[in-house]
C-alpha cells in the first residue's frame, strides 16, 4: 500500500518538517547559558567518550581536544564521572524537551505520532556524536547519577506510550501491545545515533520522513484525513 493510503499527501511531509525544525532548533546541543570554557570542555569530553568510550578515556585525553592542562580541568569538573554526568543529563533533558513538545504538539494522534518520530529521529541524526554517548554511556555512571538519569528516560517513554495509547484509545492506530509497540519505536530511531554517518546517503531530514512513513505503516489502522 503506497504512503499516500495513510494520509502522507504531497504537502504533509513538509509541514510536518517545518515543525520540527522548528521543535529541535530551540533544542541547542549545548545551553547558551553556559560559558565558554565550559562548553570547550563538555564538547571535548564528548569526542572522547564517543571516540574511546568512557572506560578508555582519562582526563588527559579530554584535556588534549581543551588546549588547558588536566589540573585546569578541575577547576570546572572534579572528576570524569562528572563529565559523564553533565553530558548524559543534559542529553536526555534535551531530547525530554523534543519528544514532549512533539507528542503536545500534535492535533491528533496520529499528527502527534508523526511530529514525534520525525523529530526524535532527526534528532538523533543531527546530534548523533551526544546522542550515541547519552544511549551507550550512560550505564558508566554511579547509582545516585543513573538514578536521574533514569528518570528522565523513563518520562521520555512515558511520551512515546501516551501518543500511542492515546491513538488506540481513539481508533486512529492499531496498538495491540503498548510496552512492546513504544520498545519498538524507541529503539528505531534511538538506534540511527549508532550508525548516522554525515557522509553518508541518508540525511537527518530524509530520515525524519522515511520513519514516519514506517510508523505509519506499523500503527495507523486506517487512512487518515489529509490535515
Amino acid at each position: 500500500m503506497s504512503i499516500a493510503a495513510y494520509g502522507w499527501s504531497d504537502v504533509e511531509p513538509d509541514a510536518i518538517a517545518e515543525r520540527g525544525q522548528h521543535l529541535l532548533a530551540a533544542c541547542p546541543l549545548w545551553p547558551i547559558k553556559f560559558p565558554a570554557t565550559r562548553h570547550l570542555i563538555l564538547q571535548a569530553a564528548l569526542d572522547t567518550f564517543a571516540a574511546r568510550g568512557y572506560h578508555g578515556s582519562t582526563l588527559k585525553d579530554i584535556s588534549r581536544g581543551t588546549g588547558l592542562s588536566t589540573a585546569a580541568l578541575y577547576v570546572h569538573f572534579a572528576s570524569k564521572q562528572d563529565l559523564l554526568f553533565e553530558i548524559s543529563r543534559h542529553g536526555h533533558e534535551v531530547a525530554l524537551e523534543v519528544v514532549e513538545g512533539a507528542a503536545e504538539g500534535g492535533t491528533d494522534p496520529a499528527d502527534a505520532l508523526d511530529l514525534l518520530v520525525y523529530s526524535f529521529t532527526r534528532w538523533h541524526a543531527e546530534q548523533h556524536t551526544l546522542a550515541y554517548v547519552v544511549q551507550h554511556e550512560w550505564t558508566a555512571l554511579d547509582s545516585h547519577h543513573i538514578a536521574v538519569v533514569q528518570q528522565l528516560r523513563g518520562r521520555i517513554q512515558t511520551s512515546f506510550r501516551a501518543v500511542l495509547a492515546d491513538g488506540a484509545n481513539s481508533g486512529e492506530l492499531d496498538v495491540p501491545d503498548l510496552r512492546g509497540a513504544s520498545a519498538a519505536l524507541l529503539s528505531m530511531c534511538i538506534d540511527v545515533a549508532r550508525w548516522f554517518d554525515p557522509e553518508g546517503p541518508y540525511t537527518p531530514d530524509g530520515l525524519g520522513r522515511s520513519y514516519v512513513a514506517l510508523a505509519r505503516r506499523l500503527f495507523v489502522s486506517t487512512p487518515v484525513a489529509s490535515r
